[in-house]
């Protein structure tokens, strides 16, 4: 039974926003530690899932502030590349909201396992700025991000990791670049899924603003730490993370 948090749980849910904040804007991986974090704290699995973009939101423009020197001259890509992502969010939202079953659990652990495969398959990928892709190609891409935006507006859980591949296939920059785009393009996807579920849900605010102060703070933080770590390290450590996640999912969906 959710109950109005106290001073240690409020205490409890920012500093779990900041680890999720910098596993978020650093790693793709903020579900890790936001998800269950409201879990623990006696919100339902449906309304967790709805609370929890309300946080990212915080976590998404702590990011982008931290990144305006990777995300300059790359506004243009950060919009058209979120008017996917957003397509697809809007048509998540509208399925969990119709069909919050728990049929589509049992797939989620296997997605996040091919996620981290992914990341690792991509980091063998050389950039060539300019480069110009096939039209064919670039479509099934764009078509990839809209796919996605259903799963991140439906669960989300490692959709962060695809967009974060099919950007580096689609842009051709390197790493910062990258994942300080996709730090804005999931910010606008999450922001459209708080709209809808603000509406058509319910969320639980006085346990998502606590948690947003946590994750503004490690928003920020994360691009920073980027900074300083290998893009291959990176990779392995979001590869390692999506293992984790996918093997406590798998037990929740199996046992």
């Amino acid at each position: 039974m959710w109950t109005v948090p106290s001073l240690g749980t409020i205490i409890y849910l920012i500093l779990g926003g900041i680890v999720a904040g910098i596993l978020s804007s650093a790693a793709s991986f903020a579900s890790l530690a936001s998800y269950p974090l409201l879990l623990s704290v006696g919100v339902a699995p449906v309304y967790a899932n709805v609370t929890n973009d309300a946080a990212l939101i915080w976590n998404s423009l702590g990011a982008v502030l931290a990144s305006l020197k990777e995300l300059h001259g790359h506004w243009h890509q950060v919009l058209k590349y979120a008017i996917f992502t957003v397509i697809g969010s809007v048509i998540g939202c509208c399925l969990l909201l119709a069909f919050p079953g728990k049929v589509f659990e049992r797939v989620v652990p296997f997605f996040i396992l091919i996620a981290g495969a992914m990341i690792l398959i991509s980091g063998k990928h050389t950039p060539h700025p300019g480069r110009k892709r096939p039209l064919w190609q670039k479509s099934l891409y764009l078509l990839a991000l809209v796919l996605t935006g259903i799963y991140a507006g439906y669960f989300g859980a490692a959709s962060g990791i695809v967009v974060l591949v099919l950007l580096t296939y689609l842009m051709e920059q390197n790493f910062l670049v990258t994942n300080a785009v996709k730090n804005a393009v999931c910010g606008f996807t999450n922001l459209v899924a708080l709209i809808i579920y603000g509406f058509a849900s319910r969320i639980y605010w006085l346990d998502a603003l606590p948690m947003a102060v946590g994750m503004f703070v490690g928003g920020y933080l994360g691009p920073i730490v980027v900074r300083y770590i290998p893009a291959k390290m990176v990779r392995w450590i979001i590869a390692i993370l999506a293992v984790t996640q996918a093997l406590i999912y798998f037990k929740q969906a199996y046992f």
